[in-house]
């Protein structure tokens, strides 16, 4: 594929980032629709110029992808403030219910108001403290379901482990069950479940993702790529278990019959406005619910399924972190919330599960308020802003063996803590600025301690078929290309894993 860089013959005016010579009115258009997918053709364009910002026109808008920390610093620390929208999409209209909600919603007062509540009210210190004997209980039934597929014949679904532990901590924190359905005698997902958790992540795959209609507004209507049919289908899944029990509830606060604060929604519901009156509309409450279940399944469940991908790969890194929470924890109780602060490598190995294996190629889209010059290049107002997690954190200039899963990269010369956050922006676990993630502690708290709870609970090793476990994308997204199943065996007395309490 031949690239010709954007040049202008006058020498005073601002330069945008190089990039492909647009078309008349449909810009890059057609190379996107032939270079499928997306990401990859991004990727490759950036790799064939020899460049860390680029320009892409597709159709009207402007979209600047960014591999290289100290540009993405400008953007989101420096700049901040000219880059705190989001851009106008198909899907994010319909996921957000109109934009409604704190991530997906463009900068305004709607923003500001969602963005206050869920900090202050849903992912606070006190609420994460108060929610953790929620978390407790999804740690155990984590414990109690993969127990008894090892006595099941051994092979453990990582994938169904990891998604539905995010899944139940999901349910569990906002309505206060585990199960849609009857439950699973097992502690495993039903079908109402399994059908609740793959409809976020269809919403997931589909909420940024390149829709042709999103830069020709006009084509909008017929739905090209097929994108609208199946935001809409998995929205209607997500309404069918969520919209009964979120209107039953506000009825119950309504009449009387409910006045105890028992999980999130009854912090939602229950939020007033200086004249006393309901904070927020039972549609601002039903829109916000999904994007924060969207929000919680993704980072957790990838990291932690390419992580022990690595370390099976790698048995010295599961030798050496199953040392570490012998050591921190021994074998006669289970890891804790609590143990997290002395679980350095245990931290180390998620980190560079996040830096290596990103959940999603881009950040959640910034838009341009303003004109605004960054590392010496033009971004005019309304350009989308991509952050690729994909190459930041694989950038040979910031890391060596940028490839090479090494855990020990992470750890501190002095032992101190650990963070899995990556404020210089070396690779992007939670992002930073106005748009950064509200649930650092919480969503921190869940990836560590599910990889802590696998790691301390079972040895893992590859099928006995398999010498090395194949460590593949899938294609288009971050997944690994097949679920891992893998050999999972107990190593902690029998009567720990008999926990399940829903």
């Amino acid at each position: 594929m031949v690239i010709k860089t954007i040049r202008y013959h006058n020498p005073n005016k601002p330069k945008l980032p190089p990039g492909p010579k647009p078309w008349p009115i449909v810009g890059n258009l057609p190379e996107m629709l032939a270079n499928k997918p997306t990401t990859k053709w991004i990727h490759k364009m950036i790799e064939d110029l020899n460049t860390e910002i680029a320009c892409i026109r597709l159709g009207n808008v402007n979209v600047i992808p960014v591999t290289c920390p100290v540009i993405a610093r400008e953007f989101l620390r420096k700049h901040d403030a000219d880059f705190a929208s989001r851009p106008i999409s198909v899907a994010s209209d319909i996921i957000s219910n109109g934009y409604m909600t704190s991530i997906l919603t463009p900068y305004g007062e709607q923003w500001k108001k969602m963005k206050k509540i869920i900090v202050k009210d849903l992912f606070s210190p006190h609420r994460h403290q108060w929610l953790q004997p929620k978390r407790n209980e999804e740690a155990d039934n984590l414990m109690f379901y993969v127990y008894n597929k090892c006595n099941n014949g051994g092979l453990v679904n990582v994938r169904i482990a990891t998604q539905h532990y995010c899944g139940n901590v999901f349910r569990n924190c906002f309505f206060n069950r585990r199960y849609f359905g009857k439950g699973m005698k097992d502690g495993g997902p039903g079908l109402e479940e399994v059908e609740h958790v793959d409809a976020a992540f269809i919403l997931l795959n589909y909420v940024f993702a390149f829709s042709t209609s999103d830069y020709i507004p006009w084509l909008k209507l017929l739905d090209l790529d097929g994108h609208k049919g199946k935001i809409k289908n998995a929205m209607r899944i997500m309404n069918k278990y969520h919209d009964c029990l979120i209107e039953e509830r506000t009825k119950q606060w309504n009449d009387g019959s409910k006045n105890v604060e028992e999980d999130l929604l009854d912090v939602l519901i229950s939020l007033k406005d200086v004249n006393n009156k309901p904070l927020l509309t039972t549609k601002e409450i039903k829109a916000q619910v999904i994007e924060l279940m969207m929000a919680m399944v993704g980072n957790p469940s990838n990291a932690v399924e390419w992580t022990l991908v690595e370390m099976i790969n790698q048995p010295e890194l599961l030798q050496r972190a199953t040392e570490e929470l012998d050591n921190v924890v021994g074998k006669q109780r289970l890891v804790q919330e609590s143990d997290i602060p002395k679980l350095n490598y245990v931290k180390a190995c998620a980190r560079e599960a996040l830096r290596l294996h990103p959940f999603t190629a881009f950040n959640v889209p910034h838009v341009s308020m303003n004109d605004t010059m960054v590392g010496n290049y033009f971004i005019p107002k309304g350009s989308h802003i991509l952050i690729v997690r994909s190459v930041l954190g694989r950038n040979p200039k910031v890391w060596s063996e940028p490839y090479k899963f090494k855990p020990e990269r992470h750890l501190k010369n002095d032992g101190s803590d650990i963070s899995l956050t990556e404020p210089d922006l070396k690779f992007i676990s939670f992002s930073t600025g106005r748009r950064g993630c509200s649930g650092v502690m919480l969503g921190s708290t869940m990836t560590i301690l599910l990889l802590a709870r696998l790691l301390h609970g079972f040895t893992w090793s590859a099928p006995s078929n398999i010498s090395r476990i194949n460590c593949v994308d899938s294609n288009g997204v971050m997944f690994l290309d097949e679920p891992l199943t893998v050999v999972a065996k107990p190593r902690l007395a029998a009567e720990l894993y008999n926990l399940s309490s829903k």
